[in-house]
């Protein structure tokens, strides 16, 4: 389709949506919740889910597929000589956290706040991520890894809550099937879908949600995608922070990214 189409950026968006949906449904901590991983990862199901966009029509819904069976985030990636990587996100969530600072026990604080990540638990009893005693929430703190041939290639992370997995496969697909080097797949215009049904419960989505495109997307382009039910508007964010190191596999050398829209470097020595 080329990155360029209004097709390859309705297919994204519409891809966006159904791995939401899913992600409504069935997150939870899986300890206490039966998560159908092996269907949901399914290539069968990968092609029902491709079948269901409709290439000129956007999904106004976000009912998923059945099954048969905040602002203080960081994100940071550093790499030695011998070829490991840490890829790695510290949040609080919203504002100062918890509010809790914590102590040696002797009443001296330590200098950092718990986060109060408890706060995306559903308080519905039926949901899969309701909440419950020794339970993981739902969260979207996902520093991010990439191997090829079971050899380590990339560390990197989007930050920027639920703009986090839509950014990751951007980042990917901008590797991977555009051949893009790892600063230009940073800096390539993004887009943020919002409005998807949310796991800690509330509203379905009935209207589509929001299309949230920077300024480097094409108007023609933007006009393509409302033509096709999209909601589209240009906005100065969000759309993450994105840091990363990408490995030679041949070599073993670094190439070093950080992208413009946040605080971020590069440095190696």
């Amino acid at each position: 389709m080329g990155r360029g189409s209004a097709d390859f950026w309705h297919v994204f968006i519409e891809a966006k949506k159904r791995a939401f949906a899913d992600r409504a449904k069935y997150y939870a901590d899986p300890a206490f919740a039966k998560i159908p991983l092996k269907e949901l990862l399914s290539k069968e199901r990968a092609e029902k889910q491709r079948a269901s966009i409709d290439l000129g029509k956007a999904t106004l819904t976000d009912a998923p597929l059945p099954v048969d069976g905040g602002a203080d985030t960081i994100y940071m990636t550093v790499a030695d000589k011998d070829g490991m990587m840490v890829s790695l996100i510290q949040s609080n969530y919203r504002g100062m956290g918890s509010g809790l600072v914590a102590d040696d026990g002797k009443g001296k604080t330590l200098g950092f706040m718990f986060q109060d990540r408890g706060a995306q638990f559903s308080l519905d009893a039926k949901h899969a991520n309701a909440y419950a005693p020794g339970k993981r929430p739902f969260h979207t703190i996902i520093p991010a890894f990439m191997t090829k041939d079971g050899k380590p290639l990339l560390s990197f992370g989007v930050m920027g809550g639920a703009m986090q997995p839509q950014g990751h496969a951007q980042i990917v697909v901008n590797m991977v099937d555009f051949g893009m080097g790892v600063q230009a797949a940073g800096d390539a215009a993004r887009f943020h879908h919002d409005g998807s049904t949310d796991p800690e419960g509330g509203a379905p989505m009935e209207d589509g949600g929001v299309v949230e495109i920077e300024t480097g997307v094409p108007a023609a382009l933007a006009d393509d995608l409302r033509k096709r039910g999209h909601s589209v508007k240009y906005s100065v964010g969000p759309y993450g922070g994105y840091q990363a190191i990408w490995r030679d596999p041949e070599t073993g050398v670094y190439w070093g990214a950080s992208e413009f829209r946040k605080d971020g470097q590069a440095a190696g020595y």
